[in-house]
């Protein structure tokens, strides 16, 4: 019965109690002991629901914050193993960036000692065996294409003994300033003063050669990369009052376009 019912209940014995039987009267009081004895399980269970409720709600919680936190953790040993691993890559690249800077160097180095000898007439490459008797030397056109295969495969002091062999071989022959010009080109940008030392001998010694407007314009470019406006704009100017229908000569005149004072 309800706490309702139990009212009534209440309600009824006082209205009756004047009026009943002893043994009514305590029909009625068993009834009360029993009704309260059943409301004090029935909110004894319902507290005892809500409790478990509630002890489970609070592990629910606690196992989202503990969720959380794990998350938290993880996030944050990730971005720490995520930011080693970008150090360890950076010093990787930092290593083969310096690396392949010192064997550029080590090469440039080794191609100027190679030129230095060739220049001074001593072989660093001698060839210890003799010609056979009768066998005819290499002609001009074999020799430059020799060298052109060896500055292709990027053996470039290689190549530029090939060239000075034929310099000094043939030296009236029309590939001498292909010769000088590729010379130069092997040198580049690593030895920029021997490259134009090269360079110049084309225009200077052989003015109507097609390699000589060429050669100009690749002295003003190496200019213009060591950011010497002043000489890069002489050469261009030269190079377009010289050969000024040349293709390089339209070259030189975009280049005066964007060249700062």
């Amino acid at each position: 019965m309800s706490k309702r019912s139990a009212a009534l209940l209440l309600s009824g014995l006082a209205a009756v109690a004047a009026c009943a039987t002893k043994g009514q009267v305590d029909l009625l009081q068993g009834e009360l002991r029993t009704l309260r004895v059943e409301t004090a399980r029935r909110d004894s269970a319902r507290a005892a629901a809500l409790a478990a409720i509630i002890t489970l709600q609070q592990r629910i919680i606690d196992s989202v914050a503990a969720g959380r936190d794990a998350l938290r953790a993880l996030d944050v040993r990730v971005q720490g193993e995520f930011t080693d691993l970008q150090r360890q890559m950076l010093q990787v690249q930092e290593l083969t960036g310096q690396s392949q800077t010192r064997l550029t160097q080590l090469k440039a180095q080794i191609d100027q000692r190679e030129e230095q000898s060739t220049v001074a007439g001593v072989n660093p490459h001698p060839d210890t065996t003799a010609r056979p008797g009768g066998v005819a030397a290499p002609s001009a056109d074999q020799i430059y294409q020799s060298a052109r295969s060896q500055q292709v495969r990027g053996a470039l002091g290689t190549a530029r003994m090939g060239y000075q062999e034929l310099i000094k071989t043939y030296p009236t022959h029309s590939l001498v300033p292909d010769a000088l010009f590729y010379i130069g080109e092997s040198f580049g940008t690593e030895a920029p003063d021997s490259a134009i030392v090269y360079y110049a001998q084309v225009p200077a010694k052989f003015k109507a050669s097609p390699r000589a407007s060429t050669a100009l314009f690749r002295m003003g470019r190496i200019e213009e990369g060591r950011r010497n406006s002043a000489a890069a704009r002489g050469y261009y100017d030269r190079l377009i009052r010289d050969y000024p229908t040349s293709d390089d000569a339209d070259l030189a005149r975009d280049r005066l376009k964007n060249l700062r004072p």
